[in-house]
């Protein structure tokens, strides 16, 4: 049986979509097989690993909405061996609205990853910046939580927000919800503040922050845009070079577990 994982920050641009990529890619290619399941309806994560959003005939929208379709009939496999994504659409946009009409709402995506969870080690929730139905879903649907901080003067703001979100998920959807661990994005070395943000993550979460920090990295920032993880890019970059680092610390620590 598999782990669902949801990649989760109120606040945008942290590296939640390049973490999530980065890290189901890596792990892939150390033999794990991988799902991620793309439910931000921007469709970053979906456009990241190379699918085309104009193609695609059932997307995480049609999961959530509709009972007649079989959670497999929406995943696709990536160009990357192991690799699986339920890609979004732009109907997700719509699908908070459509969701508040049906029975369950707040399940819908805890059926369908019950179900895909005996053929995957790992499924990885990419969730929007925002707290409504999607995200609630997510939260309700899998196991831990991953949370991308970014190594910026706002890192901390909204932290004591999302902590008061995922309490109100374990009071009233999904009680076993733990945190998988935090992990350090856009990290410079050179600059002072980097540093601090570093130890000020590291006194609020302490053990659950991951030892491996993620440097800003301009071949990491170019990867999503040739629709590849950062590892097929350019895999001997500093980018590449961080995240199979952290593939391995998150696996060590799932082994300690």
């Amino acid at each position: 049986m598999g782990k669902a994982i949801a990649i989760f920050n109120q606040k945008g641009g942290v590296g939640k979509t390049t973490t999530n990529i980065n890290l189901a890619a890596c792990l892939a290619i150390k033999g794990k097989k991988i799902l991620i399941i793309d439910i931000d309806p921007q469709g970053n994560t979906t456009s990241g690993v190379g699918i085309s959003k104009r193609d695609l005939d059932v997307t995480t929208h049609e999961i959530l909405v509709e009972d007649d379709q079989h959670p497999e009939d929406a995943v696709i496999a990536t160009g990357i061996k192991n690799l699986d994504i339920m890609p979004a659409s732009v109907q997700l946009a719509g699908a908070e609205v459509e969701l508040i009409q049906l029975t369950g709402r707040d399940k819908r995506l805890k059926k369908a990853i019950d179900h895909l969870k005996p053929q995957y080690d790992y499924i990885f929730v990419d969730c929007p910046p925002s707290l409504g139905l999607l995200t609630i879903n997510s939260l309700t649907a899998v196991d831990s939580v991953l949370i991308p901080i970014q190594c910026e003067f706002y890192a901390l703001e909204g932290v004591s927000q999302l902590m008061s979100t995922i309490d109100i998920v374990k009071k009233n959807t999904n009680p076993d919800l733990e945190i998988q661990g935090v992990i350090l994005s856009m990290f410079d070395g050179r600059t002072n503040l980097s540093i601090q943000v570093v130890e000020e993550v590291k006194k609020y979460f302490r053990e659950k922050v991951y030892t491996t920090v993620i440097p800003r990295n301009v071949r990491l920032a170019e990867a999503p845009s040739h629709g590849m993880p950062v590892i097929q890019y350019d895999p001997k970059s500093a980018g590449a070079i961080a995240y199979m680092e952290f593939a391995d610390e998150f696996l060590a620590n799932e082994e300690e577990l």
